[in-house]
């Protein structure tokens, strides 16, 4: 088995990434892994500036990503090797567990000519699936031009990214949106844990008249005990930036469906606890999202396997929409659905020749 590594940054047409976690963002500084072995290869992806999700700086994620390619047994067969990339005495990263576990999963299934999902046990499922769309922190005329166009293209599940400016702002906006939308659109927002519980009961308060579908982190993770308070106002409450964990998802099962998930695989880990702790929520009747970052078309692709396996109550996919240079392709979005060709593994393809080549790894590399 041979590895390579690549980088590069991603950029959007027409739209600005501005969340009260992240500030601007002005492209995705993205590491690809490919695997290659007799003759077929694996791909995966990880988007490197996100320190502000998980607290790992770029190079810090880089590092460990060498590291663990460097301590690797080439001898070893890749579910042995994705084996040992969960092992808890690994000491990967998160976001270094998304990388291997993805490209060995790609890996696997193109192996057995399946497409990722039917390889991890999904029935025939279509290779779509309907996606929110998010309404980043800017002008006016920016969210309500942005509106418009994801509504023209069928996108109807608009999430505002609240609490950078005051909540009288966030609050015109959302009104102004259902008024120029009405029910047309499913609202909700995502506050990214900016509340504080004052805030909090202040805040549903006045946003149940809006019809909401769900209130995204509204404390931050460390506040999450006092989130009980805020179920009885009838808005569903949604984690994110807390589910990082598997004490945080076994916590979560215990809420009774009182409170709901957003998963993502570079806070778990990659596919294999993503799908894990899809299952675990679903054997408690909690609600949950299977979403991603902005990210690329592989780690896209790879969420969406993850839906087509999980059928989840809701998916926010949209991290690949409007990317004008990605090296990877294979993904579609429109009315209202992203798509991928129904072909072997994440059902991606990808460019070397548009990315950056970091090194290459292999027995004869790291003896």
């Amino acid at each position: 088995m041979k590895a390579r590594l690549w980088r590069g940054d991603l950029h959007y047409a027409g739209v600005t990434l501005h969340t009260a976690a992240s500030g601007a963002v002005n492209a995705l500084d993205t590491l690809w892994l490919t695997l290659e072995d007799h003759g077929v290869e694996g791909l995966g992806e990880v988007r490197l500036n996100i320190q502000y999700l998980h607290g790992y700086s770029a190079q810090s994620v880089l590092s460990n990503v060498r590291q663990a390619l460097t301590q690797w047994d080439w001898r070893c067969d890749a579910i042995t090797l994705l084996q040992q990339v969960h092992a808890a005495e690994s000491g990967l990263l998160a976001p270094t567990r998304m990388l291997l576990d993805m490209a060995l999963h790609d890996l696997l299934a193109r192996r057995e000519q399946q497409s990722l999902a039917a390889w991890l046990g999904a029935p025939l499922a279509d290779a779509h699936y309907g996606t929110n769309q998010t309404l980043f922190w800017g002008s006016e005329t920016q969210l309500l031009t942005q509106a418009h166009q994801y509504v023209a293209r069928g996108f109807t599940q608009l999430k505002l990214r609240t609490g950078v400016g005051d909540f009288a702002t966030d609050m015109a906006r959302l009104q102004r949106l259902r008024q120029v939308f009405g029910d047309r659109i499913s609202l909700a927002i995502d506050v990214n844990g900016q509340w504080s519980l004052a805030d909090a009961h202040y805040a549903i308060t006045q946003l149940k008249t809006l019809q909401l579908s769900y209130i995204e982190q509204p404390l931050a993770p460390a506040d999450d005990q006092q989130l009980a308070e805020l179920t009885r106002y009838g808005i569903p409450i949604m984690l994110d930036e807390s589910l990082n964990s598997d004490a945080a998802i076994a916590w979560l099962a215990a809420q009774n469906g009182a409170i709901w998930g957003h998963l993502k695989l570079v806070k778990l880990g990659g596919i294999a606890p993503t799908l894990a702790a899809a299952r675990r929520l679903q054997m408690a009747s909690v609600p949950f999202m299977i979403g991603q970052m902005n990210e690329g078309h592989a780690a896209t692709a790879a969420a969406l396997q993850l839906c087509r396996v999980v059928q989840p109550a809701f998916a926010e996919l949209y991290g690949a929409d409007g990317l004008t240079n990605d090296p990877v392709s294979g993904l579609t979005y429109r009315h209202g659905h992203i798509a991928v060709a129904d072909s072997p593994g994440l059902g991606v393809h990808f460019d070397a020749a548009h990315a950056i080549f970091l090194q290459e790894f292999s027995d004869a590399t790291t003896q």
